[in-house]
């Protein structure tokens, strides 16, 4: 006797809040009104995107491959001609696919601000050594026979 009159109260209650739009009865009211939505973005908007501004390094002075055990890690060091290069990465050419067996990369990585201090400064070849790696997984690193990763003044490759 006691469940059904219990569930006779709430569903009187429910249905009484519901027929009253400000009631305290209404259940969508329970956690407060509906507010403005703020953001973070300025009026003006956020600047579109203009693509990729990363250049390749000048030189690939380091190639290796590691075993894993779901795949391989590529990782490659650059040598570019100042110090301050940053947001060095592997880009993988043909989606990621290995065409005739080869995998290909290029190494890109992004140039310092023009006319701040380190721009100019040159340096050891050991300071302004950059690396980046990519994961290939082995369903991909089946039908690889070559790696191959490409700066602007030459390419390495490593072969199995």
């Amino acid at each position: 006797m006691r469940l059904p009159l219990i569930a006779l109260l709430a569903l009187s209650m429910t249905v009484s809040g519901c027929g009253f739009r400000d009631s305290k009865l209404n259940p969508f009211n329970w956690f407060g009104s509906d507010e403005e939505m703020t953001t973070l973005e300025p009026t003006e908007g956020y600047a579109e995107a203009l693509g990729d501004f990363r250049v390749p390094v000048t030189q690939v002075t380091r190639l290796e491959v590691k075993q894993t055990t779901s795949g391989a890690i590529v990782s490659a060091a650059g040598l570019p001609p100042t110090q301050g290069w940053w947001d060095a990465e592997l880009v993988a050419e043909n989606d990621g696919y290995a065409v005739d067996g080869v995998m290909s990369y290029r190494f890109v990585v992004a140039e310092p601000q023009p006319g701040t201090p380190v721009a100019s400064r040159v340096s050891t070849p050991q300071s302004r050594e950059v690396t980046a790696a990519a994961y290939i997984n082995t369903t991909r690193l089946q039908s690889v026979r070559k790696i191959v990763v490409t700066g602007a003044g030459n390419a390495r490759s490593v072969s199995r």
